[in-house]
């Protein structure tokens, strides 16, 4: 079949034209015309053209059973816990992000407590937000509730009894997800229901295992667009440049991460929102198989594309998150029965035997310097073993399709209860996407649901002769911060297009993705690439991601606000 993805070309609006466009969309008279145009311009009247026969899936739950992977090399067979690894190998060259067990060495040796660690990231948390380009990566922070968590911890470390990897070590949050204490307003300034009165399951998890909670991280308002842009809270900025944006949405955990405020962070994923700013920021964001992390605690903003996932910077430390809250929770529906969950220990030597398919139309269809870096790790990949299969993956477009109507018009579904009574409070572009998806028919839905299900079909035929699918993670490096887009917001659909490229079929399949770095574009900017795998796979994913880990040489980012330097 034909490659059917297509680069869109649409007019780009500053914030002037972004708020008269919002003016004709609200506009009883003339605004519907004008959603029908902008359906019609990005393609989303195919939808209700296609010829999709298929009974409807309205989640995309997959079978319960373990994965085929690759035999494990005997160097990679150990599975105990990272409580108990060994120590990990010595960095490759280049820059070298410190990871939670330098922070758990660090309070071992004595040389450091959770209190010093977290009052140095109150003053550099303070410090990154000063200046004429402040990160923003957190939006709020208990300065109380953490020093007291740092306290405990430290009495922890003191009598020798840590909880486990991760005692002591600072975790940024997500604003989506549910912190006890804290309100959880979804980026927004509508939604003030007062603090959280418990921990969603991933965040009491990660805290059961030691986890400084260090606050809540700053995201794309209500999670619908990808740059990180938020006239509420203020707009997160790229370390690497911060004249250039972070992704979205869940943009304030990647800031976070990469300018060296935690080591790890917790986002969520509804098309591309974990991958998008881990490509971006150069560093290592997975969106699990569908239900893998429980949603437990974590208001909807949309049901059927929901994922947690754990960024980090550096494969370990994200495949260490993962491992803590994966796992069955009676709390959530999706999260129930499935396979055990695993991850390897020490990087692998080799990737012989792992079959990587390659939809070259697909690949290629990013800027230059994407493709080409991409291109070259998938060249290392090969020379460590790796086997490279030509494959297709198709209907592409109307999984895009299909995506956008289930994100949108769920998301407009879960903003029912704020707008239209409140709908002057919201950003123009969340207004720009909310006024389109309420024109979404319930028919429209369903044909999305059927295509769900031949796309889910179409997936498990690729996966019969491949155990993964390499692709960049995004179309571009991340994109400058337009001056005249500030502070309300603007609009670059074509741009938007660019960057989701690669990221929606596995949200709404219900697939693993991996994005992890594969090295810089002629400005420094971080590109990302990504690998989707079978369900319930991220074992493997996260054993090709430590296999780039040790080929791609990391930079600094030049926003660095470390906490084990004094």
């Amino acid at each position: 079949m034909p490659y059917d993805l297509k680069s869109l070309s649409l007019p780009r609006l500053g914030t002037r034209g972004l708020a008269l466009l919002v003016r004709v969309l609200e506009n009883p008279l003339i605004g519907p015309w004008l959603v029908a145009r902008l359906k019609r311009d990005a393609g989303l009247t195919r939808l209700s053209a296609s010829d999709v026969t298929e009974p409807p899936t309205f989640f995309p739950s997959q079978p319960s059973d373990d994965p085929a992977i690759p035999a494990l090399d005997a160097f990679d067979a150990d599975d105990s816990p990272y409580s108990d690894a060994p120590a990990p190998p010595p960095p490759t060259p280049g820059f070298a992000f410190p990871a939670a067990e330098d922070f758990t060495r660090a309070y071992r040796a004595g040389r450091l407590t959770p209190q010093d660690v977290a009052s140095r990231f109150i003053a550099q948390w303070n410090a990154s937000d000063t200046g004429p380009r402040p990160l923003r990566a957190m939006i709020a922070v208990r300065e109380d509730d953490l020093m007291a968590q740092a306290a405990a911890s430290a009495a922890r470390w003191r009598e020798g009894r840590p909880l486990g990897s991760l005692d002591g070590v600072p975790v940024a949050i997500k604003d989506e997800v549910d912190v006890e204490g804290y309100p959880t307003p979804l980026g927004t300034r509508v939604r003030n229901l007062g603090p959280a009165a418990r921990d969603a399951t991933a965040v009491a998890r990660l805290r059961a295992a030691g986890a400084l909670i260090v606050g809540k991280a700053n995201m794309h308002e209500i999670g619908i667009n990808v740059t990180g842009l938020n006239p509420h809270w203020g707009t997160t900025r790229n370390p690497y440049d911060d004249g250039c944006h972070t992704g979205g949405s869940s943009s304030g955990p990647a800031t976070a991460v990469a300018s060296g405020l935690v080591p790890i962070a917790l986002g969520a994923d509804g098309g591309g929102s974990i991958r998008i700013p881990s490509a971006f920021c150069g560093l290592v964001g997975i969106k699990p198989t569908f239900g893998r992390i429980s949603e437990a605690g974590v208001p909807p903003l949309v049901w059927s594309v929901a994922y947690l996932g754990p960024i980090a910077a550096t494969v370990r430390d994200c495949a260490a998150a993962y491992a803590i809250m994966a796992g069955d929770d009676p709390l959530d529906p999706h999260a129930r029965n499935h396979p055990s969950v695993s991850v390897d220990v020490a990087p692998p030597r080799s990737l012989t035997g792992v079959r990587l398919g390659v939809y070259w139309p697909w690949f290629r269809h990013a800027t230059p310097d994407v493709v080409t870096r991409c291109e070259a790790l998938l060249r290392d990949f090969e020379a460590h073993g790796a086997t490279l299969v030509d494959v297709e993956v198709p209907d592409l477009d109307l999984q895009r399709m299909a995506h956008v109507a289930a994100i949108t018009g769920e998301m407009s579904a879960a903003m029912a209860t704020y707008h239209p009574a409140r709908r002057a409070e919201f950003s123009l572009d969340a207004r720009v996407n909310i006024a389109v998806a309420r024109s979404l028919s319930s028919g429209e839905y369903v044909t999305a649901a059927r295509a769900r299900t031949r796309a889910m079909a179409h997936w498990r035929n690729v996966f019969r002769d491949v155990h993964a699918l390499v692709t960049p993670a995004t179309g571009r490096t991340a994109p400058r911060i337009d001056p005249s887009w500030m502070p309300l917001g603007g609009s670059d659909l074509s741009m938007t297009t660019d960057v989701m490229r690669f990221a929606f079929p596995p949200n709404f399949t219900g697939h693993p993705a991996i994005s992890f770095p594969a090295g810089y574009d002629g400005g420094g900017l971080p590109v990302g690439m990504q690998v989707i795998g079978r369900p319930w796979s991220e074992r493997l994913l996260f054993r090709v991601a430590a296999m780039a880990e040790q080929l791609v040489v990391r930079r600094a980012p030049k926003r660095w606000y470390p906490l084990l330097d004094a």
